[in-house]
């Protein structure tokens, strides 16, 4: 998505079959489990599966047409790296134009490798940067708390992992 748009509900704009941008958006939700560079397009094109208009409809074939462009991109695990677990969170202020809530996003890699990641609008309206900024830090945390759990199983241990 072009940075700077903005997609809001459109009252005036043209209805578009349901059923149709509801597939499309079902197509790129699988995209997503394996190109997270489409992740938050996706999501926020996805809140308006209840009554979209043709502004939603471009905005779903831009996506598209990014992935034609893009076809070469994908992830990619080398079998010998690091195994060192490091997470990155960031929350955009009150983007979303109906309700003024602001959307997480958090990835984790371990070594090199992204290996999880998530796109959420956040539950509560933030006043202040700071306030969403800590509500996706916590977002953040429970997941790699999470992840550091599971890798105990397996015997790794972390002690300090960046945030």
């Amino acid at each position: 998505m072009a940075p700077g748009t903005k997609i809001g509900t459109d009252p005036s704009g043209k209805p578009v079959d349901v059923r149709t941008y509801r597939g499309m958006i079902g197509s790129l939700m699988y995209l997503t489990s394996s190109r997270s560079d489409i992740m938050f397009s996706t999501c926020l094109c996805a809140r308006y599966q209840a009554n979209p208009k043709e502004s939603h409809v471009s905005a779903v074939k831009r996506i598209f047409r990014y992935l034609k462009g893009t076809v070469d991109l994908g992830l990619w695990y080398p079998k010998y790296t690091s195994f060192e677990l490091t997470a990155y969170t960031d929350a955009d202020h009150a983007s979303c134009m109906l309700d003024r809530k602001s959307t997480s996003c958090h990835i984790q890699f371990l070594g090199d490798k992204l290996v999880s990641w998530a796109s959420k609008k956040q539950l509560c309206v933030s006043t202040l940067t700071a306030k969403e900024e800590y509500v996706a830090v916590a977002s953040c945390c429970s997941q790699v708390l999470w992840m550091r759990t599971q890798l105990q199983d397996y015997g790794f241990h972390f002690n300090k992992i960046p945030m």
